[in-house]
């Protein structure tokens, strides 16, 4: 019998190998996870949703930021790359890198198959972990559909919208984004 042993990467090499990297690579404590591509539908929805918030959010204290800067979430020991997040002011860095982040206060994430669940649990749960988070958005690529958990005194409340005539107010930025305009040009099957 073969075992194969996995290769455990300290932050400095797994940074050091980002900054080289064509691709993104997720940080999970010790381990390098390569993040595929998406579809079509995926780059459609999640470049909808940066340009929306990009304009309405163009001259506030608010600004949205792609898929191209990573997160560092210090107690989890991870670095991930969230498709759309929103900051107070300007993003504190980490370490004084430029290619790392702490502190969004809204992130997005539109949803695959093979990622779901992992956003939905393990990664919402890390994500919890920043104090400056208060609104997370898990948009469905197959279908209109969203989720929307907003941060309260009591606890996260979650709303669900499924219609491409409702609009997601974003108490966070104080914004409405409509369904419309998240899946503008995205044809379901």
């Amino acid at each position: 019998m073969v075992s194969t042993i996995k290769r455990r990467y300290s932050l400095d090499e797994y940074r050091a190998l980002e900054e080289k990297t064509e691709g993104r690579n997720e940080y999970r404590d010790g381990e390098i996870v390569p993040l595929p591509g998406g579809p079509l539908k995926y780059s459609r929805i999640s470049g909808n949703i940066f340009a929306f918030l990009k304009f309405l959010l163009g001259d506030t204290q608010f600004e949205p930021i792609n898929s191209d800067l990573r997160l560092w979430i210090p107690e989890h020991q991870r670095g991930v790359y969230p498709d759309v997040m929103v900051f107070e002011g300007e993003p504190q860095l980490n370490d004084h890198r430029l290619d790392e982040v702490l502190n969004p206060i809204l992130i997005v994430e539109v949803l695959s198959p093979s990622t779901a669940d992992y956003e939905r649990k393990s990664k919402f749960r890390m994500y919890r972990s920043i104090l400056s988070f208060s609104e997370y958005l898990l948009v469905e690529q197959d279908e209109p559909f969203v989720e929307r958990y907003s941060k309260k005194d009591q606890g996260w409340l979650l709303g669900d919208f499924n219609s491409l005539e409702q609009s997601i107010s974003l108490d966070s930025v104080g914004v409405e984004l409509p369904l419309g305009e998240i899946y503008r040009g995205v044809v379901f099957e």
